[in-house]
């Protein structure tokens, strides 16, 4: 059953498209010079095909943009298998965290620490390369929040995971 449901929908998404192609010959014929279509080239080709695609996507988006309500109601209610992932992901999130809080991993290359996640917040000190820093288990994407000791002064800001290396590494 699903499959002739596919089906349908491809066939109707191809005589979309066949409409768009008759709707952008038709305009072609009365909008465009006369010398234009003498001759096959890669004008007509690309007025043609931009042709059919838009106006087959308009077609597609004016019968398939609107949903009942049924539709919208399906989708706004939640699924018990979306909300136990997210709930799962949300606890291996901070048991990842909690793993790597104090273990100290030792800088790949010079590495800029900063004051807030992100290249565009301030830089507070460069840590050298192959220096050992220890994460405080805060995180936002990719940058960690590190403690580092740079010239005798400790230093705690954010850092891009990506140039970090675990000890043993």
């Amino acid at each position: 059953m699903e499959t002739a449901k596919l089906y349908a929908a491809g066939a109707f998404a191809a005589g979309a498209f066949a409409a768009g192609l008759v709707i952008t010959l038709f305009l072609a014929a009365y909008l465009t010079p006369r010398q234009w279509w003498r001759r096959p080239n890669a004008r007509a080709l690309l007025i043609m095909m931009v042709g059919a695609w838009g106006f087959g996507s308009l077609i597609l988006y004016a019968v398939h943009g609107r949903q009942t309500g049924n539709d919208v109601t399906v989708a706004a209610t939640p699924d018990r298998n979306t909300e136990a992932r997210a709930l799962t992901a949300a606890v291996a999130t901070r048991e990842a965290a909690a793993l790597i809080a104090g273990r100290p991993f030792a800088v790949h290359r010079d590495l800029n620490l900063r004051a807030a996640a992100g290249v565009h917040s301030a830089r507070l000190v460069t840590v050298p390369a192959g220096a050992s820093v220890t994460p405080t288990g805060a995180r936002n994407g990719d940058w960690w929040q590190i403690k580092a000791s740079v010239a005798g002064r400790e230093n705690t800001g954010w850092v891009n995971s990506l140039w970090l290396r675990r000890s043993g590494e």
